[in-house]
């Protein structure tokens, strides 16, 4: 696989703050998107990730619900996904601005996840806490396995390989050790798919109900 899957301009409406409004910005971004483009028509490029699309290959949204209920209910299905570009600000910022065509672009879970887990004692930032290796474990398990039975979504990216700095949401710590058995957060991220090819295993298992099933469970 090439180490650059797609090109990144600009996250999070970084420097253009005011895109919903300010007609200079949205023309930024374009001009980001169309230069990139230009300079390698082979990747694909997400002008500005994460919300408040104005020019893209795919439309990439920053959800960082806590609950796997949560994010299994928004992109379960290609139509749920539809109301959550409609109607959701995950990220507290609409997903495109006015007059942008989503059309059948492919839609990817671009950041999510970002669970903290650090030694006792040490500080550090994260959107949701584990306190201990199995809760951790535990906790990405599930996050992935709702993740796996979203039928509106193409793709996904967790947050984050490894620590860095105040960010401790890796799956490794900043040295590169996991922080837990590497072969089940393996079989976490892959779900039921094969562990050399995209194509879904039918000999392994569906996965038994779980309790985020139901937000209240």
């Amino acid at each position: 696989h090439p180490c650059i899957a797609a090109w990144v301009p600009l996250n999070e409406s970084w420097g253009v703050p005011d895109l919903p409004t300010n007609p200079a910005h949205r023309d930024y971004v374009r001009t980001l998107y169309n230069l990139t483009k230009t300079l390698d028509p082979d990747r694909p490029v997400v002008g500005n990730d994460g919300w408040e699309h104005v020019a893209t290959d795919f439309i990439t949204i920053h959800d960082y619900a806590a609950h796997p209920g949560v994010l299994y209910e928004r992109y379960v299905s290609p139509e749920s996904v539809a109301k959550v570009l409609e109607r959701q600000q995950p990220g507290g910022r609409p997903l495109t601005v006015a007059g942008f065509r989503v059309g059948d672009m492919p839609v990817i879970l671009s950041e999510f996840g970002g669970i903290a887990y650090v030694p006792q004692g040490e500080g550090g930032w994260g959107y949701s806490r584990a306190h201990g290796e199995a809760e951790f474990l535990q906790a990405y398990s599930d996050l992935l396995e709702a993740i796996h039975e979203c039928s509106g979504l193409a793709g996904f990216c967790y947050t984050q390989l490894t620590d860095t700095f105040q960010e401790k949401n890796g799956l490794l710590f900043a040295d590169r050790t996991p922080k837990a058995d590497p072969t089940q957060i393996a079989r976490a991220t892959r779900g039921r798919r094969n562990a050399f090819a995209m194509d879904v295993n039918p000999d392994l298992p569906s996965p038994e109900p779980k309790r985020w099933r139901k937000r209240g469970g």
